[in-house]
């Protein structure tokens, strides 16, 4: 293999492709990227085995061949190499690659390509376009919510699916922790509808976020029960999905919540971090909130630190009600909220609480409460 290219576009292919490969593996080739100089180009692949990352960077081929060399010292090297620099990678046998860029020269250790895995794609039953930047805001405005407790696996990503609302199919992306739960929803695209409920896992879910970054151009999605693949602008992202069921979500999102509660949202961000400084961690971090008179009052008592409260200006028209929260769930929540003033439905203390958006329904937040 012989091939030629330039460190920029060589660079922003392996960002793409090696933040997939985990650093300790037990099998050495999984830590390797593969290398494959064609006549269109040089096309790096690299899997984890649930995850795979292809990509092709223009490039100058002298010889064809492939191989495959030690994914993030191969990075490095580039990175470091000098910007608008001309790169040349070479093998003679596949047992070493020869990288060399001006004055600099760098030899690495190869592993046959032969013994390079392919988590080869099903045939796809469901595939569309959807703009980045749609798809991109679903999954920040719930990616947040999705459980790291791995015994609760079909937790550990979100649920996406279609439903109808109002005569009208959306796509809708959940995901929940058991103590929090994230619901946003965009304009189903053409093809989508009838899709398979599907659950992308953490992982995948944080590499297409930063595929997706800065993108306006569109993204197509395939996918069956059981894979899925992102391509964007020659990046292609195939993963395996999460088997199981994912719980009834509409089942504890509050229906009946009748205490409503309108807050200026930056204003009540603010307060919740400043009280929550001396909260303690082993007490989960609780805050309680008393609404009465159109004034909320926060405070924290912790028992080795002390106290601290402050008082905001609410819109709530119903009789005292105090109410716990983690303070960092909330602060979470409040996060993704676009408006400038949040919406707070209450039940009881001890009920799930429903948090939206001041006029809007894209999106809306479910939070357990807790005893302080």
């Amino acid at each position: 293999m012989k091939v030629t290219l330039e460190r920029n576009y060589l660079l922003k292919s392996l960002g793409h492709v090696h933040r997939v490969v985990e650093r300790r593996n037990t099998y050495p080739i999984l830590a390797n990227v593969l290398v494959t100089a064609t006549a269109d180009g040089l096309d790096l692949r690299a899997t984890d085995l649930d995850i795979e990352v292809t990509e092709t960077a223009p490039a100058m081929t002298a010889t064809p061949g492939a191989t495959t060399v030690p994914a993030h010292t191969l990075y490095e090297i580039v990175r470091k190499l000098a910007d608008g620099s001309e790169v040349r990678l070479e093998t003679d046998g596949g047992e070493r690659m020869t990288i060399s860029s001006g004055r600099s020269r760098f030899e690495l250790s190869c592993l046959n390509p032969d013994g390079f895995p392919d988590l080869k794609a099903d045939s796809f039953s469901h595939n569309f376009s959807i703009k980045a930047q749609v798809l991109g805001e679903l999954i920040e405005r719930t990616q947040f919510a999705i459980s790291s407790e791995e015994t609760r696996y079909y937790l550990n990503g979100i649920y996406f699916h279609t439903i109808e609302v109002d005569n009208k199919t959306v796509l809708r992306a959940v995901a929940t922790d058991g103590h929090r739960l994230a619901r946003a929803e965009a304009p189903a695209p053409e093809g989508s509808e009838g899709m398979p409920g599907i659950i992308v896992p953490r992982k995948t879910v944080a590499e297409v976020q930063k595929l997706l970054e800065g993108s306006e151009d569109e993204v197509k999605v395939e996918l069956s029960d059981t894979k899925i693949r992102f391509s964007l602008g020659g990046v292609i992202l195939l993963s395996k999905l999460i088997e199981g069921t994912f719980p009834d979500y509409d089942r504890v999102t509050p229906k009946n919540n009748d205490k409503k509660m309108e807050v200026d949202r930056a204003a009540f961000a603010t307060a919740v971090d400043r009280v929550s400084t001396i909260a303690s961690d082993r007490g989960g971090k609780a805050v309680k909130l008393i609404a009465s008179n159109d004034m909320l009052e926060l405070s924290v008592t912790n028992p080795d630190h002390g106290t601290a409260s402050e008082e905001i200006a609410v819109s709530f028209e119903h009789e005292s009600f105090e109410i716990g929260f983690n303070a960092r769930y909330l602060l979470d929540i409040i996060a993704q909220i676009r408006t400038e003033r949040a919406v707070f439905m209450f039940n009881d203390s001890g009920s799930p609480t429903l948090v939206q958006e001041d006029g809007e329904m894209n999106a809306l937040y479910v939070l357990m409460p807790m005893r302080v």
